[in-house]
């Protein structure tokens, strides 16, 4: 894992302003590196500066936060979030994203002679603004420092199981907005009883509560993607369990979405020893054997994982 965290090159007595990245600038950096964005990557970057401070405005992201950023890609909210002073740590598996993102910043920062506008850290003031992380996020369990605040476009096939692996190893993480795939983002907001609950609406609401905050239209990204986008927030709350409770609880919640359809006396049965034995510790936790997974909430689940 290879790590970069470049000084400003302001000097004190000046100041430095962000300029955030537009179609043209996405273009020529994607052809300077020689990228053509694939699908396998999830590689649609954002081309529009009015959506980039809109995410950041809606993560409420401060100067006093460290803020972690997962596929920054070319950079568009990567200069966003360093516009408000914020510490930023950028998780990159491509690794000619990640070389490249440091003299972005550098190129995209310009002096003013207006001090007090812009923040103490863009005016070489404190740490470094910007560590760039190459690596899988998905392997990443350690960042120093810990960030604060999630903001990220997360790519489309991999968005939930980076989430709940940052949610997971991060509990310095307490609120963030992502940037995914409408129907996922559905799903991770959704409520129990409705048709579009399931296991990451479940194995969500044990690290905070989710919410819609705003669709955001295919046209801001290049290349355009074939689905809509919408952006989640999320505030962290107090974890309901211990850690071999929260894995035995996601064990059911596994198998009781992947045979949705049935009871959960069946559903749970793989997982619980048998059908009989289920029914008992369903019941043993004040709920019926006969109601499905979609009606249950994850406080519902770790009752049953608590009957052990």
């Amino acid at each position: 894992m290879a790590e970069h965290s470049p000084e400003s090159s302001a000097a004190a007595a000046s100041a430095s302003a962000v300029r955030l990245l537009g179609p043209a600038e996405i273009r020529d950096l994607a052809e300077l590196l020689g990228i053509q964005p694939t699908k396998k990557l999830g590689q649609n970057f954002v081309i529009d500066a009015n959506t980039v401070r809109r995410i950041v405005r809606i993560a409420g992201v401060t100067a006093d936060q460290v803020a972690v950023e997962i596929g920054p890609g070319l950079g568009s909210l990567t200069l966003g979030l360093l516009e408000t002073g914020a510490r930023v740590i950028a998780v990159e598996i491509d690794a000619r994203l990640a070389g490249q993102l440091p003299a972005t910043v550098a190129l995209r920062t310009a002096v003013s002679e207006d001090v007090e506008e812009v923040p103490a850290l863009l005016r070489g003031q404190g740490p470094a603004p910007l560590t760039v992380v190459t690596a899988d996020a998905l392997a990443v369990s350690t960042l120093d420092p810990a960030p604060t605040v999630l903001v990220a476009n997360l790519p489309y096939n991999i968005s939930v199981p980076v989430l709940i692996h940052f949610l997971e190893h991060f509990a310095s993480i307490r609120s963030g907005v992502v940037m995914v795939q409408a129907e996922v983002g559905e799903r991770l907001a959704a409520s129990p009883g409705s048709k579009i609950y399931g296991s990451p609406s479940a194995k969500a609401a044990w690290y905070g509560d989710f919410r819609l905050a705003g669709n955001v239209s295919r046209q801001v990204f290049w290349p355009v993607p074939n689905v809509d986008s919408i952006l989640v927030a999320f505030e962290r709350h107090e974890l309901p369990g211990t850690e071999d409770e929260r894995l035995a609880t996601f064990a059911l919640i596994d198998a009781a979405f992947r045979q949705r359809r049935k009871m959960l006396r069946q559903a749970l049965s793989v997982v619980l020893g048998d059908s009989a034995t289920a029914s008992a510790r369903i019941e043993a936790a004040g709920l019926a054997p006969t109601a499905r997974g979609e009606e249950l909430t994850v406080s519902d689940f770790l009752a049953i994982a608590r009957t052990a």
